[in-house]
C-alpha cells in the first residue's frame, strides 16, 4: 500500500444523493482506503469513482489529509450558517468514502485532530461511520463530543461469518467490532450497528441478539438500492453477489433484507432502521437524533456511505 501525505483546500462537502436527508455535509480525513483489499472493499461503491481512484486499484493507496483539522476550522462558520439556513441543521457524516480509523491513523492522527477540532467548533449532528474496532480507542473523545452535539457512532458488522468463500477476509474481526460497540455503548455513546451491505447471516436470531447486547439500535441495508443504483448494478460488477448466492441464494434479493429486519425487530423492538431512513436516524429509538437533509456535493457523495 502506498501512503502519502497531502493537503486539501476544503474538507467539508455539501451532500446529495444517498446522504441527502442524513447530514448536510460529509468529511473525509483520508482519500483511499486500506480496507479496499478486504471483504468490505469488494462491494465498496467508492472503487467506481474514477475521480477518486485516478486509475489506481482500490485498496492500494491512502492519502493522509494532514491539514484536515485546520481546513475544518477554516470552513466551519460559513458551512454552519449555510446548513442552518438551507437545511435547518449542520450535520457532518464522518466518513462516507474512506475508513476514518485505519491502522495508519496511529501514525498520522488525522481523524483525532479533526474530532479534537470539533470540540471547539462542534456540528449540530455528528455521525461517525466506521468499519473498524479501532473506534473504541476514541471513546473518551467521543463522549466529550456527545456532550457538545448530537452524536451517533455507526459501526458496520455485515455478517456473523468470518469469511465468504472466494472472497478476502474481514479487515476488522467480527468479534472485535462487537467488543468495540459494547465498550462504546457502556461509556454512554449512542451506537448503531449497521448491517450494511447485508451479507448472508448463518444464525440470524443469535446474531441480532448479539447486536441487541452491544448496541442501541441497528440499521440494515442491501446492495440493491443501497449502492447508489436502483438495481444494485454497481455491486453486480463485483464478485460479491455471486459469493452471496453460493452461500445463501435468497440473500441477493430484497426479500432477504426484509426477513432479516423482522428477526432484528424481535430483538430490538422499535430500534430497527432500514436503508436510507435508518442511516438518517429514523426508527432507531429516542436517543437517535434525526438530521435534516442536504444539497449539492462537490466531492461526489451521491452514493451510500462506505460501509
Amino acid at each position: 500500500m502506498q501512503v502519502e501525505p497531502t493537503t486539501v483546500r476544503s474538507i467539508l462537502t455539501r451532500t446529495s444523493g444517498y446522504l441527502d436527508g442524513i447530514a448536510s455535509h460529509s468529511l473525509q480525513p483520508y482519500r483511499g482506503c486500506p480496507f479496499g483489499a478486504s471483504l468490505c472493499g469488494v462491494g465498496c461503491y467508492v472503487q467506481h469513482a474514477r475521480h477518486l481512484t485516478r486509475g489506481r486499484t482500490w485498496g492500494s493507496f491512502l492519502e493522509a489529509r494532514t491539514n484536515a483539522a485546520d481546513a475544518y476550522l477554516a470552513q466551519v462558520d460559513r458551512e454552519r450558517r449555510w446548513a442552518r439556513r438551507s437545511r435547518g441543521r449542520f450535520g457532518v457524516f464522518f466518513s462516507s468514502a474512506t475508513e476514518p480509523f485505519p491502522p495508519q491513523e496511529a501514525r498520522w492522527g488525522i481523524s483525532r485532530a479533526v474530532l479534537s477540532a470539533m470540540r471547539a467548533e462542534p456540528p449540530d449532528l455528528l455521525i461517525v461511520q466506521t468499519h473498524s474496532h479501532r473506534v473504541s480507542e476514541f471513546g473518551p473523545l467521543l463522549i466529550e463530543l456527545s456532550g457538545r452535539c448530537a452524536l451517533r457512532v455507526h459501526l458496520s458488522i455485515e455478517t456473523d461469518r468470518d469469511r465468504l468463500p472466494g472472497l478476502p477476509g474481514h479487515a476488522s474481526p467480527v468479534d472485535r467490532r462487537f467488543e468495540a460497540s459494547r465498550s462504546l455503548r457502556d461509556l454512554g455513546v449512542f451506537v448503531v450497528i449497521t448491517v450494511a451491505p447485508l451479507l448472508p447471516i448463518a444464525d440470524p436470531d443469535r446474531f441480532f441478539a448479539r447486536v441487541a447486547g452491544a448496541a442501541d439500535a441497528v440499521v440494515l441495508d442491501h446492495y440493491i438500492g443501497g449502492d447508489g443504483s436502483a438495481t444494485g448494478s454497481r455491486t453486480l460488477r463485483t464478485g460479491l453477489p455471486g459469493a452471496m448466492a453460493a452461500v445463501e441464494p435468497g440473500s441477493v434479493g430484497l426479500g432477504y433484507r426484509d426477513r432479516m429486519a423482522e428477526v432484528a425487530e424481535r430483538h430490538l423492538p422499535g430500534r430497527v432502521g432500514v436503508g436510507r431512513d435508518g442511516f438518517g436516524g429514523r426508527h432507531l429509538g429516542g436517543g437517535a437524533m434525526v438530521p435534516i437533509g442536504a444539497a449539492d456535493n462537490t466531492d461526489g457523495d451521491v452514493s451510500p456511505p462506505r460501509l
